[in-house]
């Protein structure tokens, strides 16, 4: 089955990470990790801490970044009287589910549409923060599934202009495959006490499987850190996986130039054809609205063939798919069969 559907991985791992796993020492797993002694949440904090420049106590580790927006979304609503969460208008449907989890509420900002792609309005966010004045706001860069990011200029200035008990998430699982530069996140994190921002070795580094997420938060939140903190340390086969793909950007990068390929396979041979638009993406996956009428044919022909894209149900986006960019003879079959589909369907 080619699973083009959830935004994993359908390339090959690094070398480096091939060896972790083939070296790994099964009898390290009969040990908890020794790092605790000093002061140190795990090999991966520390290696982290030292790549993005934040100091180790304010990076966070989780059972990938799913963890870190639910501690993060937990805590922090289940923490006083206000329980509210401010998310995107078309974002990730776990974010609103974890907040009812422990009793929250979730109210929307607006995405916009405009021309191939969709955007923050950052006068306006700033606006519904300010007026509903949620315990958190949740902002995803790139957001899942529309694929636009933020600048960090944009998210400074959100920061500088909102309640500053209002916890700021900023969701960056996919913000890898916008740029190398990560030297924005220090002085965002040194300057807001009441900014998050929540990586993962998921999607750039493919590997989901390993569920391991990293992040950091301002300072000031101990009660927070001992709150997500693993007393008896982390998963130690995870760990030396985790520092091996960190060490592996070289390949990793070689792996979104390729999605980049596909990224302009689906532009150059599907936004011609009537009803489609292909949306501009800086994630693992693109956006592409279609005629809703080959909705079951498309999906009959791809099951055929062993293929999962995603149909989208998400008010508003009901006519679009969201397709994980894949390996090029991959992206060719998604791209051969859409437009077979679609020609099959005027005749």
């Amino acid at each position: 089955m080619n699973y083009l559907d959830r935004n994993e991985f359908n390339f090959e791992p690094s070398q480096k990470v091939l060896d972790a796993v083939k070296n790994f020492d099964p009898k390290d797993l009969c040990f908890y990790t020794r790092i605790y002694d000093q002061g140190k949440k795990s090999v991966i904090s520390v290696r982290v801490s030292e790549i993005y420049g934040v100091p180790e106590e304010q990076v966070l580790l989780a059972y990938g970044g799913e963890e870190i927006l639910k501690n993060a979304i937990h805590y922090f609503l289940m923490e006083g009287q206000n329980k509210t969460i401010l998310i995107p208008q078309f974002s990730w449907w776990y974010y609103n589910k974890v907040a009812s989890e422990c009793g929250g509420s979730f109210e929307m900002y607006p995405l916009h549409e405009t021309g191939d792609t969709f955007a923050y309005d950052i006068d306006e966010v700033i606006e519904y923060t300010n007026r509903i004045h949620p315990r958190m706001l949740l902002l995803a860069s790139p957001n899942n599934p529309t694929g636009n990011s933020l600048s960090s200029e944009e998210i400074g200035r959100i920061m500088e202009n909102i309640p500053s008990d209002t916890m700021v998430l900023v969701d960056e699982a996919y913000a890898s495959f916008i740029t190398t530069d990560t030297d924005y996140i220090a002085p965002l994190v040194n300057k807001y006490s009441n900014l998050i921002i929540s990586r993962t070795l998921s999607k750039f580094y493919g590997l989901p499987g390993l569920r391991t997420g990293f992040g950091f938060i301002g300072k000031g939140h101990d009660q927070f850190l001992s709150y997500s903190n693993k007393y008896l340390g982390f998963n130690r086969f995870a760990e030396a996986v985790a520092i091996a793909a960190l060490e592996s950007d070289e390949h990793y990068r070689h792996v979104a130039d390729e999605m980049e390929w596909g990224r302009q396979l689906y532009k150059s041979e599907l936004s011609g054809l009537p009803g489609f638009k292909v949306y501009k993406s800086v994630a693992n996956f693109i956006l592409i609205k279609y005629p809703l009428e080959i909705k079951e044919s498309l999906m009959e022909a791809l099951k055929i063939q062993d293929y999962k894209i995603k149909f989208m149900g998400d008010p508003g986006l009901e006519s679009c798919l969201r397709i994980t960019l894949g390996r090029r003879e991959q992206t060719q079959v998604v791209v051969d069969t859409i437009k077979r589909v679609f020609e099959e369907s005027r005749k």
